[in-house]
């Protein structure tokens, strides 16, 4: 019996900067998961996946990630991508520099 498709996102690293970026439906590139064009048919995600890797001058790593649709944009289901697109771990730069510091002990 053949599972249920999983909703995806198209995600790649920007090839210059090494920021997490998602395909958007109009084929340009969004560091915002938000923007991301929600694929809900596996022949489309695999073509889609086909245009990214073509892409190699600007992505590098493109890939198929698992999202979860809801009102605020597709949400990552599994950690991973959840970590991936609040950016570096580290202070202060690329989407976390506006976040406050936390005192450390």
């Amino acid at each position: 019996m053949a599972r249920d498709f999983t909703p995806k996102v198209v995600t790649a690293s920007d090839l210059l900067e090494g920021d997490v970026i998602y395909l958007k439906a109009d084929d340009g590139w969004s560091r915002d998961l938000a923007e991301a064009e929600v694929i809900t048919d596996e022949a489309h995600a695999q073509l889609r996946l086909l245009d990214a890797e073509r892409l190699a001058n600007k992505v590098v790593g493109a890939y198929l990630a698992d999202i979860a649709p809801s009102g605020s944009g597709p949400q990552p289901v599994h950690f991973r991508e959840d970590f991936r697109r609040r950016g570096p771990s580290n202070y202060p730069h690329g989407k976390q520099q506006d976040l406050p510091r936390t005192p450390t002990r």
